[in-house]
């Protein structure tokens, strides 16, 4: 493997993990929306 195939294949890992980390943020966004909306806080108390 040549330097650039390296660092390609680095910044592919990199580009999915980013990937990764923001469809878990935008699930965790939704999630928490959605207990704001039925009126809950976030510990699952009434506001």
């Amino acid at each position: 493997m040549s330097a650039a195939d390296d660092k390609m294949t680095r910044e592919e890992r990199l580009a999915a993990k980013l990937r990764e980390n923001l469809r878990r943020r935008k699930a965790q966004t939704r999630e928490m929306r959605e207990s704001e909306d039925t009126g809950l806080s976030k510990d699952g108390s009434d506001r």
